[in-house]
């Protein structure tokens, strides 16, 4: 072990205290983020901790970690950490727990759950409080580019689903003055516009899934989507590869869950094979941009479709018949126009945050362990919250 170094059970460092149960029903949306075991699940108008704060799941997603800055409300079934063994950094505990795995520690064959006292004999390696300084600088670093890039994908995304509410929800479009509205099956819409069934625009492929003798995570073939598991916010995250190309999707495809999660969308970033879960989409004018926001106006809520049915699954002519509006003028390849360079560019932001979260992921036990010794860096680390 390193000079300065000391091996400790986490109870010695940590204590983990139990969230409080506050159900969607009795939340008043405030400035206050409510934490999950799978993450932020919204806002309230009181907190329970004052940030900084750890986060770790308790039940569901078991051992998850989160790091809060702000002052927030843990739920019931996650254990939160304000308070620490002095010489202790706590943003270097935050990623010593991301390291530690705690996802591995399911005590409930039933309900997923975590034990909090068997976290608390878990042995951990803590270096000099300098070195620990360090340590969480440099990580933290690329969470705040991550963070950073975030913020810019919002604002574009706001930017584009504004221009299309706009357009196409609102019907302000341009010149929109001179237009008359008429009846259709959608409601009124602009004269000139037109209801038609989505396979009348697009090309649409259902998916087929091989037989899992075919499927690997060793990155041998395409990626394989069977459904929305791996789905991300965007676009989806590569675990599962399959050296059969059975149904494919294309870089830029529309990505669809037809299983419930019905509606769950994603873009391909690459070419892929889908499975029985999914369906890709491609406008026949390639118009992606315009046919991508549409398909999250109809499917604005999960499991429903247009209308507002619910539906657990739909099938090939569910799709086929779909209702798509069909502006004239052009308005549509206008909007594609505008609209496609800021889709490039979260794309590209977004390919930059999972190249720095590969990176972090890569640096992240080498730096806990001390097989990267960072002891004669000179780092700046003051601006770090403690």
């Amino acid at each position: 072990m390193k000079e300065g170094w000391k091996k400790v059970r986490l109870g010695e460092v940590a204590e983990f205290k139990y969230g409080k149960g506050l159900p969607e029903r009795n939340r008043i949306v405030g400035e206050f983020p409510v934490y999950g075991s799978g993450g932020m699940v919204g806002y309230h108008n009181e907190y329970l901790v004052e940030g900084p704060g750890i986060i770790v799941g308790r039940k569901g997603t078991i051992g998850s970690v989160f790091f809060e800055k702000r002052s927030f409300y843990p739920i019931d079934t996650v254990f939160y950490i304000e308070e620490i063994k002095q010489g202790t950094d706590k943003k270097f505990l935050y990623y010593m727990l991301l390291n530690l795995k705690l996802n591995k520690l399911n005590s409930d064959a039933a309900v997923p759950g975590l034990n909090r006292n068997i976290a608390y004999q878990q042995q951990v390696v803590f270096p000099p409080l300098s070195t620990q300084n360090k340590i969480s600088s440099i990580l933290s670093a690329y969470d705040d580019l991550i963070e950073n890039n975030n913020r810019r994908i919002k604002i574009l995304e706001e930017m584009a689903q504004s221009i299309y509410r706009e357009w196409f929800i609102n019907f302000r479009f341009p010149e929109h003055e001179k237009v008359k509205m008429v009846d259709s099956e959608l409601g009124k819409i602009p004269e000139g516009w037109e209801v038609r069934r989505l396979s009348d625009v697009c090309n649409i492929i259902m998916g087929q899934s091989p037989k899992s003798e075919f499927y690997n995570t060793t990155g041998e073939g395409l990626p394989f989507h069977q459904g929305v598991k791996d789905f991300g916010k965007r676009f989806p995250n590569h675990l599962t590869y399959c050296t059969i190309e059975n149904r494919i999707a294309e870089r830029g495809d529309i990505l669809i869950s037809v299983r419930a999660p019905v509606g769950r969308i994603n873009i391909a970033n690459t070419r892929l094979i889908i499975g029985r879960g999914l369906s890709a989409i491609r406008h026949r004018d390639n118009l992606q941009s315009f046919l991508y926001y549409q398909m999250k106006n109809i499917f604005l809520e999960e499991n429903t479709m247009g209308s507002g049915s619910i539906f657990n699954a739909i099938i090939k002519e569910d799709l086929y018949k779909l209702k798509f509006l069909l502006p004239d003028k052009e308005l549509d390849k206008n909007f594609d126009t505008l609209i496609s360079p800021i889709d490039r560019e979260i794309e590209n932001l977004s390919q930059k945050n999972t190249n720095l979260r590969y990176t972090r992921d890569l640096l992240l036990p080498k730096l806990i362990s001390g097989e990267i010794d960072v002891k004669k860096l000179s780092i700046d680390t003051g601006s770090l919250l403690r």
